[in-house]
C-alpha cells in the first residue's frame, strides 16, 4: 500500500481538508514541533488503495537572509549588499523546527500532494516543502510521478473533492518570481535602510523611529501620502459666487434651482447676473425631459475592493481586514480572499452558493425571491486567471463569527447577492427654467425598480422631493434669488481606501502585499491614522519623501517599481529569465544607491530644519566612564545615551524604561550603571552602557546586560546572581532581580519566564553554595519576624528554591502575562525540582541531568 503525504498551508486547513477527504473517518495526532497535527486515514489514490498522512506548515518554511557576517550593520558597507553579500535560505521560524518535522513525516512516503494556497506565495512554499521532503521519500521508478499539486479556491466538499480528482503540478516559474521579489526587497531595502538609519540616527535625537527604512514598495506608498499633504499645504482658497433661485410651484412648497453656469469667480459679474435675474418676476419652464436610467449592480468582489470597503465603510485597517478574511476562509465561510479576478467562470455554481443563504433572516426574502424568479448572470469583469471572486461558501450567524468577523462576512455576502441581483432602475426628470436671460435646472429621481439596492441599501437612490407636474411654457412665481459667497476647499488627506486605489492603479505591490506596505509606513511612524482612517504624514515621513525627490525622484515615484512588478510577472509567466531580471534590477538600484550616498547632504539639509541634533536632545541621566560628564538619555525611538563631550552614542534595550541604578559604576570601565525595566509585571536588569555596546568578554555578545555578564566578581553579574537553568528555554539562566524587593523575583535572561518568590522578605541573597540534587545555587532568605512565613517563626532560611520543601509554597512562576502555579497538585505540593544543571557559573563541573519530575514540569509549561 502506498503512503501519500499531503501538506496544507495552515494547521486548521489541514484538519478541514482531511475531514472532507476522509469523510470524518480519520485519526489525529500532534506533530513533533507541537504546532502542526497529522491526520491519517486510508482511501484510494489514483485507482490504488493508499494510506494518507495530512499535515501542514505554518506559512513560509524558509526565509531569505544574508549569511552571518553580512548581518552586522557595523562591519559591512551597505553597498556590498547589492552583489557581494551571499544570501541563504534559513528556517523562517527555527522554534517550529519545520524542516525536521516535514522530514520525519515524509520519510518512507511514496507520493506527495501539495495543498498550499493557490497563489504565487503558495507555489513558492510548495518548493520549500519539496526541498525538505524529497530527499527522505522513497525513490520512484524511472517514469513514476510522485509530486502532485491540488488547485482549489474554497474549503467546501465539492471544491476539495474536485481538486483531489484533478491534481496538477506545482508551477516553478511562479515560485521563482517570489524568490526574485524576496531577493530584490532584501538587498535593496537593507542597503538603503542601513545607510540612512545609521547616518541620521547618529546625527539627530528626536526622529522618533527606531528604523528609518526604505522599501521599493513601501517608499512609493509613502510618496502618495506626502504628495497629497503637499497639495493641501500649497492650496490657496479662492472665493467664488453662486446664484441660487427658489420658485414656488404651489403656495406651501418651494423648489431650489441649480444655476447652469455653476459658479463665477468675479464678484462684480456675479452681482450683474443677480441684478438681471431680479428684474424677472416669474420663472418660465423651457423644457421637461424624462429618462429611464440604470444604476448597475457591482462587479464580483476581489481583494482590492474588499480592502477598500473594509477601510472606508467598516473602519478596519487593510492588514486587520486581510487577517479576518483569511480566518473566514480557513473556517470555510468564504472562498480564497486573495484574488484579482472580478469575473465568475461559466461553470461556477452561483445558485448553490445562493441557496446557502436562504435561511438567514437578514436577506432570506431577497434570496428566495431571486431563486424563484431566476438569478441574473453577474456582470462580465476582469479575469486574472487566478481564483474566482470572493464568495460566501456557507451560511453563518453573527453569534458564530462575532464582531469584525461577522461585519466583513455580512458585507461579502451582501455583495455576492447583489452581483446576481437586478440593476437598480429609476426615472430621472430634468426641468429647465429661464429667469430672465439666465438658465436654471432642477433634477428629480424616482426609483422604479430597486434591484440590488434592496440588499445594499447604502447604494440606493436618495429620496428627493417629488418635482411638480409641469409642461413647457408654464410660469412659476419666484420665491427668492440670492447670491451665495463660497470658497474652494483643499483636498483632504488620503484615506486608506484611496491609497489602495492609487497603489493598484500604479502597480505598487500585489493584492496580498498592499496591506503589508500600508501597515509598514504606519509602524515606522511615517504616517499616522487619523479619524475616518485618513493617513497624515509625520514630519519624518515628509522630510524623507522631499529628500528622495531632491536627490533622485525615481526612488519615490511609482514608475520604477511598477516596471519591476511587470518583470516579476513575466518571470511568473515564463517569459523572462529570473537571473537576468535580478541582475538588471540590482544594477539599476546599485547605481542609484551610490548616487544617493554621494548626495545625502541634500536630504540632510531638510533634516536639519525639522529635527534637533543629538547634543541638543534628551535629559542628563548617567555619567560617562571616559570624561565623567553626564550623558543625555534620548527617549525618542530608538532610545539611547549620548555623550556630547566624547561625541559617542550608546544604544540601549528598547520598549522599556531606563533610570539610573543607585549611582553604581561598572568595575571594568567606570560607566554609571542604568536599570532597564519593562514594568512592574515584567523583567528588569541593570546594564553598563559601554559593555552593552562593546562586550568585554569573548563569550558575550553586543546587547547583553549585567544579567548575562560573566565577570567573576562583580556583584551585579550572572556569576553572582545566577540561580539555575530556566525551567522553559534551553540556554536561559534564572537570575535574581536584586531591585525587586519586597516583591522578590528572578527572571530568565533569555526568555520571558519570571519566577516570583519570598514576598515581603527583608533580604534575598544568592549563596556561593549549590544544591546537591539539582546543582542550582542555594538562596539565603531573611524575613521580618512579624511577616515570616517560615515554620516555627524562623526568620532566616537557606535552601534550594526548587528542591527545599520549606520553600515549596513561596515560589510561583509567571510566563508573559499569564500565571501558572509552579507547584501542581493538591494543597500546592511540589511536582518537580529545579532544572539547575550547573548552569550557574562557578557551579559543579559535572552537571547532573534533571530529575524526572522536573522534566515533567518543563513539559507542562512548554
Amino acid at each position: 500500500m502506498k503512503t501519500v503525504l499531503m501538506v496544507a498551508e495552515k494547521p486548521s486547513l489541514a484538519q478541514s481538508i482531511a475531514k472532507i477527504l476522509s469523510r470524518g473517518n480519520m485519526s489525529s495526532r500532534k506533530g513533533l514541533n507541537g504546532a502542526c497535527s497529522v491526520h491519517e486515514y486510508t482511501g484510494s489514490f489514483i485507482g490504488q488503495s493508499a494510506h494518507f498522512k495530512m499535515t501542514s506548515v505554518c506559512g513560509h518554511v524558509m526565509t531569505l537572509d544574508f549569511i552571518g557576517k553580512y548581518n552586522s550593520w557595523d562591519k559591512v558597507d551597505p553597498a556590498e549588499l547589492f552583489s557581494k553579500a551571499p544570501t541563504e535560505k534559513k528556517e523562517a521560524n527555527p522554534k517550529l523546527t519545520m524542516v525536521k518535522f516535514l522530514q520525519v513525516e515524509g520519510r518512507g512516503c511514496d507520493c506527495i500532494v501539495l495543498w498550499l494556497d493557490c497563489d504565487k506565495e503558495g507555489e513558492n512554499i510548495c518548493f520549500e516543502v519539496l526541498d525538505a521532503v524529497l530527499p527522505v521519500m522513497n525513490k520512484p521508478r524511472s517514469t513514476e510521478r510522485t509530486i502532485y499539486r491540488a488547485k482549489f479556491s474554497s474549503i467546501t466538499d465539492t471544491d476539495i473533492c474536485n481538486a483531489m480528482n484533478h491534481l496538477g503540478e506545482p508551477n516553478r516559474n511562479e515560485a521563482l518570481s517570489v524568490d526574485a521579489r524576496q531577493e530584490l526587497d532584501l538587498r535593496i531595502g537593507c542597503a538603503f535602510t542601513r545607510f540612512q538609519t545609521k547616518y541620521f540616527q547618529g546625527k539627530y535625537g528626536n526622529l522618533d523611529s527606531s528604523l528609518i527604512s526604505f522599501g521599493p514598495c513601501q517608499t512609493p506608498t509613502l510618496g502618495f501620502c506626502v504628495e497629497r499633504h503637499d497639495k493641501i499645504q500649497s492650496f490657496k482658497p479662492e472665493t467664488y459666487w453662486v446664484l441660487q433661485a427658489k420658485v414656488n410651484p404651489e403656495k406651501e412648497s418651494s423648489l431650489t434651482l441649480d444655476w447652469d453656469r455653476v459658479r463665477v469667480f468675479d464678484r462684480e459679474i456675479a452681482q450683474m447676473f443677480l441684478n438681471i435675474t431680479k428684474m424677472a418676476k416669474e420663472a418660465k419652464v423651457e423644457s421637461v425631459s424624462k429618462k429611464e436610467k440604470v444604476k448597475q449592480r457591482p462587479l464580483a468582489l476581489n481583494t482590492v475592493e474588499m480592502l477598500r470597503v473594509a477601510s472606508a465603510a467598516l473602519g478596519m485597517g487593510p492588514q486587520h481586514a486581510m487577517q479576518i478574511a483569511e480566518r473566514l476562509y480557513t473556517q470555510g465561510y468564504i472562498s480564497y480572499p486573495r484574488t484579482e479576478t472580478t469575473h465568475y467562470p461559466e461553470n461556477f455554481d452561483l445558485k448553490g452558493c445562493l441557496r446557502q443563504q436562504a435561511n438567514n433572516p437578514y436577506w432570506a426574502e431577497t434570496v428566495k425571491a431571486l431563486l424563484s424568479e431566476g438569478i441574473n448572470r453577474p456582470r462580465k469583469g476582469h479575469d486574472a486567471g487566478d481564483h474566482p471572486p470572493i464568495t460566501p461558501m456557507r451560511a453563518a450567524t453573527e453569534a458564530e463569527l462575532g464582531g469584525d468577523g461577522w461585519r466583513l462576512y455580512e458585507y461579502i455576502t451582501r455583495h455576492f447577492i447583489a452581483t446576481v441581483g437586478a440593476d437598480c432602475k429609476y426615472l430621472q426628470t430634468t426641468i429647465s427654467f429661464s429667469i430672465g436671460p439666465e438658465r436654471f435646472t432642477c433634477i428629480g429621481k424616482v426609483v422604479t425598480s430597486p434591484g440590488f439596492t434592496e440588499i445594499m441599501p447604502w447604494h440606493s437612490i436618495p429620496l428627493e422631493e417629488s418635482l411638480p407636474h409641469c409642461e413647457k411654457g408654464d410660469l412659476f412665481p419666484i420665491g427668492e434669488i440670492k447670491l451665495l459667497e463660497k470658497q474652494t476647499s483643499p483636498p483632504d488627506y488620503l484615506t486608506e481606501a484611496e491609497l489602495i486605489t492609487l497603489m493598484e492603479k500604479h502597480g505598487i505591490g500585489t493584492d496580498a502585499s498592499i496591506p503589508v506596505h500600508i501597515n509598514n509606513i504606519c509602524q515606522r511612524n511615517y504616517v499616522t491614522v487619523e479619524s475616518g482612517r485618513r493617513l497624515k504624514p509625520t514630519n519624518l515621513g515628509i522630510v524623507l519623501v522631499h529628500g528622495y525627490y531632491k536627490i533622485d525622484a525615481e526612488l519615490v515615484l511609482p514608475t520604477i517599481r511598477s516596471a519591476v512588478e511587470k518583470q516579476l510577472n513575466l518571470i511568473a509567466l515564463g517569459k523572462a529569465n529570473y537571473h537576468q531580471v535580478l541582475e538588471h534590477t540590482l544594477d539599476i538600484f546599485k547605481r542609484k544607491f551610490h548616487y544617493f550616498v554621494d548626495s545625502i547632504a541634500g536630504m540632510d539639509e531638510l533634516m536639519e530644519v525639522s529635527f534637533s541634533p543629538l547634543a541638543a536632545t534628551g535629559k542628563p541621566l548617567s555619567r560617562c566612564g571616559k570624561c565623567h560628564r553626564f550623558m543625555k538619555y534620548i527617549q525618542a525611538k530608538p532610545s539611547r545615551l549620548h555623550c556630547s563631550h566624547c561625541d559617542d552614542t550608546y544604544s540601549l534595550p528598547q520598549n522599556g524604561t531606563i533610570k539610573l541604578y543607585k549611582e553604581l559604576r561598572c568595575p571594568l570601565d567606570d560607566f554609571e550603571l542604568v536599570l532597564w525595566s519593562s514594568g512592574s509585571r515584567g523583567k528588569s536588569y541593570p546594564l553598563c552602557p559601554y559593555c552593552y555596546n562593546h562586550p568585554p568578554f569573548r563569550d558575550m555578545k553586543k546587547g547583553m546586560g549585567c544579567n548575562e555578564c560573566t565577570h567573576p566578581t562583580c556583584q551585579h553579574s550572572l556569576s553572582m546572581l545566577g540561580i539555575g537553568q530556566c525551567v522553559e528555554c534551553e540556554n536561559g539562566v534564572l537570575v535574581l532581580d536584586s531591585t525587586s524587593g519586597p516583591k522578590w523575583k528572578m527572571a530568565c535572561n533569555k526568555c520571558n519566564v519570571i519566577v516570583h518568590f519570598f514576598e515581603n522578605a527583608h533580604k534575598v541573597r544568592v549563596s556561593p553554595e549549590t544544591c546537591d540534587l539539582c546543582d542550582a545555587a542555594l538562596v539565603d532568605v531573611d524575613f521580618n519576624k512579624a511577616k515570616s512565613p517560615l515554620p516555627g517563626d524562623e526568620t532566616q532560611h537557606s535552601g534550594c528554591i526548587f528542591c527545599d520543601p520549606v520553600f515549596q509554597d513561596l515560589v510561583e512562576l509567571k510566563h508573559a502575562a499569564m500565571r501558572h502555579p509552579m507547584h501542581r497538585g493538591g494543597q500546592g505540593k511540589r511536582q518537580g525540582r529545579g532544572r539547575g544543571k550547573g548552569r550557574r557559573p562557578g557551579g559543579r563541573l559535572n552537571p547532573k541531568k534533571p530529575k524526572d519530575k522536573m522534566a515533567a514540569l518543563a513539559a507542562y509549561f512548554v
